[in-house]
C-alpha cells in the first residue's frame, strides 16, 4: 500500500507540474520574453480575466494550491503568483487557507502511511526539538512556522510534526497563523510586481528596486528574517 501510494503521489505531482508548465509555455510566447511590452500585455490580460471571473478563479487557485502543497510543491512561487493575481490582501487570505489545508493533507498522508520512514530520517536530527514541541505543540509549532521551519525545505517542514504525533487541529491553526506574516510579504511582492508592470513604460532595474511597492515588502521580508533569527536563537538553541 505504501509503495503504491508513493508511486501515485509521485506520478500525480509530475502530472500536475508538467500540466502547469505546459499551460504556461503554451500561453507564453518564448520569443518575446525580453520585450517588456509583452509583460504589460500579459498583465493586462490577467487583470481582465481575473476581474471578470474572480470567484471562480479563487476556487481554481484554492484547489490547485492545496494539491500543489500536498504533493510537496514549493511554497514561495505560488505565493508570489497569488499576489500578482489577487493582490496583497485577498492573495494573502486565499494563500494562507490553501497552503494550510495543503500542508494538513500532506501531514495526514505522511502520518498515516510514512510515519516509520519519517521518524527514521528526521527523529535523530530533531530529537531535542521533539521534547520542546511536546511541552506545548500549538505554541512551539506556531513559532516554528513563524521562523521559517528552522531553515528546512517547506515540504519537510510539513512532515516534522509526525515525530511527536501533533493534533491535526493544532497543526492547522499553528500553520495558518504562523505562516501569515511570510505569506503576506510574498503576496505583497507579487502585487508590487504587478503594479510596477502596469505603471512602467519600460523596465529599469533601479526604478524597479526603488518602487515603494517593491522595496517596502523586501524591507519587510528582511525585518521578518531578522526577527525570525532572533526568535530561532531564543526558542530553538
Amino acid at each position: 500500500m505504501s509503495n503504491n501510494l508513493k508511486i501515485f503521489l509521485g506520478i500525480s505531482y509530475l502530472l500536475i507540474l508538467f500540466t502547469f508548465l505546459y499551460l504556461i509555455f503554451t500561453y507564453i510566447q518564448i520569443n518575446r520574453l525580453d520585450d517588456f511590452s509583452y509583460y504589460k500585455e500579459l498583465q493586462g490580460n490577467l487583470n481582465v480575466y481575473i476581474g471578470t471571473n474572480k470567484i471562480i478563479n479563487l476556487i481554481y487557485f484554492l484547489i490547485f494550491a492545496i494539491i500543489w502543497v500536498a504533493l510537496l510543491g514549493f511554497g514561495s512561487p505560488i505565493l508570489i503568483f497569488s499576489g500578482i493575481l489577487f493582490g496583497q490582501f485577498l492573495g494573502t487570505f486565499i494563500s494562507a487557507i490553501s497552503v494550510s489545508f495543503g500542508a494538513l493533507i500532506l501531514y495526514s498522508i505522511g502520518d498515516f502511511f510514512f510515519r516509520d520512514v519519517v521518524k527514521k530520517i528526521l527523529e535523530r536530527k530533531f530529537e531535542k526539538h521533539i521534547k520542546l514541541f511536546q511541552k506545548n505543540e500549538l505554541y512551539y509549532f506556531f513559532i516554528y512556522r513563524f521562523v521559517g521551519g528552522l531553515g528546512i525545505p517547506f515540504g519537510l517542514q510539513n512532515l516534522l510534526p509526525i515525530l511527536f504525533s501533533m493534533n491535526k487541529t493544532n497543526y492547522f491553526f499553528a500553520s495558518l497563523f504562523g505562516l501569515i506574516p511570510s505569506i503576506f510579504v510574498l503576496n505583497t511582492i507579487g502585487a508590487g510586481l504587478n503594479s510596477y508592470i502596469e505603471q512602467a513604460q519600460f523596465f529599469n532595474m533601479i526604478d524597479f528596486i526603488l518602487t515603494p511597492e517593491i522595496y517596502l515588502p523586501i524591507s519587510m521580508f528582511a525585518v521578518l528574517m531578522i526577527i525570525s533569527l532572533i526568535i530561532k536563537k531564543f526558542f530553538f538553541k
